[in-house]
């Protein structure tokens, strides 16, 4: 199982919510539902090494996914190769991520 951690509000997360349901092996975990989901993401993210560059940034790091090695992969389009479509979809792919829109104040990306 592949978890996504992604925010609700995040432009960069929505592709990766919206396409969810497609993937039998994608676990979406939204850290603004719930203050334990953002906190089991701020450990990763604090302890993570993968994390290193974007904390040095002041980036968020969303969305993530921790793939089944338990390597950090912060690349839709890389991540895509791995997930295994449901049977029970048979959607158009959607669009890929835009660059431009982000989370960060300066507007560099999460």
């Amino acid at each position: 199982m592949i978890i996504a951690y992604v925010m609700q509000s995040c432009p960069d997360c929505t592709l990766v919510k919206n396409e969810a349901a497609k993937y039998s092996n994608l676990q979406i975990v939204d850290i603004g539902e719930h203050v334990r989901n953002l906190k089991q993401f701020l450990l990763l993210r604090d302890t993570n090494p993968a994390f290193s560059n974007i904390r040095k940034s002041g980036k968020v790091g969303i969305p993530c996914f921790v793939l089944e090695d338990e390597s950090i992969s912060f690349s839709y389009d890389d991540v895509k190769e791995l997930l295994t479509i449901s049977s029970a979809t048979n959607e158009p792919s959607s669009p890929t991520l835009t660059d431009g829109e982000s989370c960060s104040i300066d507007g560099t990306g999460c």
